[in-house]
């Protein structure tokens, strides 16, 4: 028996997408039971984390029962479905990601760039880690509290993770260390700016997906992380002088003062009225 229509808004589907991140969609489920998929298709690489209860997920000609903990990956073309058990709830979340970018992410962890996308032999795994570090891109995707810059670092962080993990290449090359510092001399000079992944690579000449690698073994904390502390750097030395908070906040690059705040908290362990005094 179908399940009835959802009357519930919040059991409606919740997607969320960003100009900024044309490449990644993602997709929340709060109850399966109102969602019943013929078998299909993508072209895009689908990755999924199974939230709650269970459920019976279809991958080509095998059929699988998976529950809360569960990831789920989807290759390009692959034929899927995902459906309720007995009518039991359970609740998933889902990103999508554009093909071209994820293969390009793959030659630049060290596949041959004249191969296409190297697809994934896992169809789903309990893994914890994993499930872990895809539910906190996925909260990180839908703050609207972060930048895009650190949205994107998160994806190319993630997915790097995820392809050494299960879909390794050999080895690249490493990458001389001038280019990170021109990447962090960059960002110095531009801190209190909007910035972007693809200019911080542009500057320094390399790629995404060596950049958030290197440079948080380099620095000790990622591109984006570096950008606000650099920016909480320029804003001690304004509240020094006495300038206004309000006034300070724009100057840094934050994008209102509630944002300084708990940025310069986090840095200081104090706000930024104790610290001017």
């Amino acid at each position: 028996m179908k399940h009835a229509a959802a009357k519930n808004p919040e059991k409606a589907p919740r997607f969320w997408r960003d100009d900024a991140l044309p490449f990644i969609e993602a997709r929340a489920i709060a109850d399966g039971r109102e969602v019943c998929y013929a078998r299909h298709s993508h072209a895009h690489f689908s990755i999924g984390a199974i939230t709650a209860g269970r459920s019976t997920y279809v991958h080509e000609q095998a059929q699988y029962e998976v529950a809360a903990g569960t990831v789920v990956l989807m290759n390009p073309g692959d034929v899927h479905a995902c459906n309720p058990i007995d009518d039991q709830p359970w609740s998933y979340v889902m990103l999508y990601v554009e093909t071209p970018w994820l293969t390009d992410l793959q030659h630049q962890l060290g596949f041959a760039g004249e191969l296409e996308f190297r697809r994934f032999s896992d169809t789903h795994l309990a893994d914890a880690e994993l499930f872990g570090k895809l539910m906190g891109l996925y909260e990180v995707l839908l703050d609207d509290q972060m930048e895009a810059l650190a949205k994107h670092s998160a994806a190319v962080e993630f997915f790097s993770d995820l392809q050494v993990r299960l879909n390794p290449a050999d080895e690249p090359v490493d990458e001389p260390n001038f280019k990170l510092e021109r990447a962090a001399d960059f960002i110095r000079g531009h801190c209190t700016e909007v910035l972007s992944l693809e200019a911080i690579c542009a500057a320094a000449q390399l790629s995404p997906s060596y950049l958030i690698r290197a440079f948080k073994q380099r620095y000790g904390m990622t591109p984006h992380a570096f950008v606000v502390n650099q920016r909480i750097q320029f804003a001690r030395e304004r509240l020094r002088s006495g300038q206004l908070i309000a006034d300070v906040a724009l100057q840094a690059g934050f994008a209102d003062q509630a944002h300084f705040q708990r940025a310069f908290k986090q840095h200081l362990a104090a706000t930024p009225g104790q610290y001017r005094g």
